[in-house]
C-alpha cells in the first residue's frame, strides 16, 4: 500500500494500543487476563535474537512514550464509552427498531432481553443482530435445522458411524463420570428400556461430555463438520471465516479460548423421576457462544413423559405470551429449556448460592465458587428466591428444533 496508507494504519495501531493497554490489565478474570500472550522458550528469528516477549514490550514502551506526554496519565473509563454510544443505537433497541429494520422478521422475548430472529436466510440480520449485540443481550435465531443435512444428526446414523468410540459419560444427577462405549448411550437416546440403572433402580440421566471437540470434532466427523459450518448463523459473526469474528483475527501468539465445535449429547429429564435436575449446571462461557439444536429425540418405555405431559411441565414455566405460542404450534418440537442470567448479577447468583449452601448444612470454603465449579442447577423454588431475595430475574428460553441460540461471553446459563 502506498506510504500515507502506512502512516494512517500506524496511528491506529498506536491508537489502538495506547487506549487497550489499561483494559488489558483491568480485565482479569477468574481464568486469567484475557487475551493473555503466549510465548515460546525459544528465540524469534532474526539476527538480533530477541524473544517475543521483549519485542512486544518495546512496541508497547514505544507507543505508550510517543503517544502519552509524560504528564498526562492515559483516562481510561469503561463507563463512559459506553454512555457515549451513539443514543439511537439504545433507542433502537427498545423502540424494537421498527423503522429501521422493517425488512427483517423478528421478535423481542424475555421482556425484550433476547432478540428472536425469525427468517434465518435474510442477509441483513448482522445489522438488527449487531444492536442487539453492543448490549450484551442473548439472541435466538430459529429454523437452522432447514438448511442442514438432518439425516447425519440423527441418534442412530452417529451412533452406527461411531458407536465403537470410547468417551466421557456424565450421569447428571450425582456428577459421577465413567469412561464407556458410545453406543450404550445412544442405543438408550430414545429406548428408555435400554438406559443404565442407578442403586436405587431409577434410570440414569446421562450425558457426553463435549465429544467430540475442537480438532477431534473436525478429524472425526468432517462431513457433519462442513454441514455445521455452512449453516451457521449470522455467518459475519459466527463463521471461523467472519468478518465480524474477532477470534478468526487474532495474532497466533494469543491465548485463544477453546472455540470447538463441540458435540453435547444427552437424555432428556422427561424419564427420570427428578424434574429439578438439569444436564448443564449453571455455569459462564469465556467466550462468546452459539448453540445449535441439530436433534431431538422422542423418548419411548415406561416413566416417560408423555408429548402432552412434556408440554404441560415447559407451560408451568415463567415463558412470555410468543414462547407459550409456539409451544402450541404443531410443526415446532421442542428439546431443551434454558435459563440465562445477565454476567452483571454474576456477584448476586455467587452470594445467593452459598447461602443456600450453607442453608443446606454444605461446607463452603473460601475458594469455591459455585459458579465455576458447576455444582448448582438452580431450581424453580431457588428462581423464585433469587428474584424475591436478589432483585434477579430470570430469562428462561425454550430451545426448538433449529434453534440457535448465542450468549455473549459472561453470561450465565443452565440447560
Amino acid at each position: 500500500p502506498p506510504a500515507s496508507q502506512n502512516n494512517e494504519q500506524g496511528s491506529t495501531l498506536r491508537d489502538l494500543l495506547t487506549t487497550t493497554a489499561g483494559k488489558l490489565r483491568l480485565g482479569s478474570t477468574d481464568a486469567g487476563i484475557a487475551f493473555a500472550p503466549v510465548y515460546s522458550t525459544g528465540t524469534a528469528s532474526g539476527k538480533s535474537g530477541r524473544t517475543m516477549p521483549n519485542i512486544l514490550d518495546d512496541i508497547i514502551a514505544s507507543v505508550v512514550e510517543n503517544k502519552i506526554p509524560p504528564n498526562r496519565a492515559p483516562k481510561i473509563n469503561v463507563k463512559s464509552e459506553i454512555k457515549d454510544e451513539p443514543k439511537d443505537d439504545k433507542n433502537c433497541v427498545q423502540d424494537d427498531c421498527s423503522k429501521r429494520y422493517s425488512d427483517i422478521q423478528y421478535s423481542w422475548i424475555c421482556d425484550k432481553h433476547v432478540l428472536w430472529l425469525r427468517d434465518h436466510k435474510n442477509s441483513n440480520n448482522w445489522k438488527l443482530f449487531k444492536e442487539c449485540w453492543k448490549q450484551g443481550r442473548p439472541v435466538l435465531v430459529s429454523g437452522m435445522h432447514k438448511k442442514m443435512n438432518f439425516s447425519l444428526w440423527k441418534a442412530e446414523s452417529i451412533s452406527l458411524d461411531f458407536g465403537n468410540q470410547q468417551a466421557e459419560i456424565l450421569n447428571c444427577k450425582d456428577s459421577i463420570i465413567s469412561n464407556t462405549n458410545v453406543k450404550e448411550f445412544w442405543d438408550g437416546f430414545e429406548d428408555v428400556s435400554k438406559r443404565q440403572k442407578v442403586k436405587n433402580g431409577e434410570t440414569a440421566l446421562l450425558k457426553l461430555k463435549d465429544w467430540p471437540s475442537g480438532e477431534d470434532f473436525k478429524a472425526m466427523m468432517p462431513a457433519r463438520y462442513e454441514d455445521l459450518l455452512k449453516s451457521l448463523p449470522l455467518p459475519e459473526y459466527c463463521s471461523p471465516e467472519g468478518k465480524l469474528n474477532l477470534a478468526s483475527h487474532l495474532p497466533g501468539f494469543f491465548v485463544r479460548p477453546d472455540l470447538g465445535p463441540r458435540l453435547c449429547s444427552a437424555y432428556g429429564v422427561a424419564a427420570t423421576k427428578d424434574h429439578d435436575i438439569g444436564t448443564t449446571n449453571l455455569h459462564i462461557e469465556v467466550s462468546d457462544v452459539v448453540n445449535i439444536l441439530v436433534y431431538v429425540g422422542i423418548a419411548k418405555g415406561n416413566g416417560v413423559l408423555s408429548k402432552s405431559g412434556v408440554l404441560k411441565k415447559l407451560e408451568e414455566e415463567d415463558l412470555d405470551d410468543l414462547l407459550r405460542k409456539r409451544l402450541k404450534d404443531s410443526s415446532e418440537l421442542p428439546g431443551a429449556l434454558w435459563h440465562i442470567y445477565a454476567g452483571k448479577d454474576a456477584d448476586k447468583i455467587r452470594e445467593f448460592l452459598q447461602k443456600i449452601a450453607k442453608e443446606q448444612g454444605l461446607e463452603v470454603l473460601p475458594e469455591h465458587d459455585p459458579i465455576r465449579d458447576q455444582s448448582w442447577y438452580v431450581n424453580k423454588k431457588l428462581r423464585q428466591r433469587l428474584f424475591e431475595e436478589y432483585g434477579v430475574k430470570t430469562c428462561t428460553v425454550i430451545q426448538f428444533l433449529g434453534d440457535a441460540i448465542i450468549l455473549p461471553a459472561g453470561a450465565l446459563h443452565q440447560v
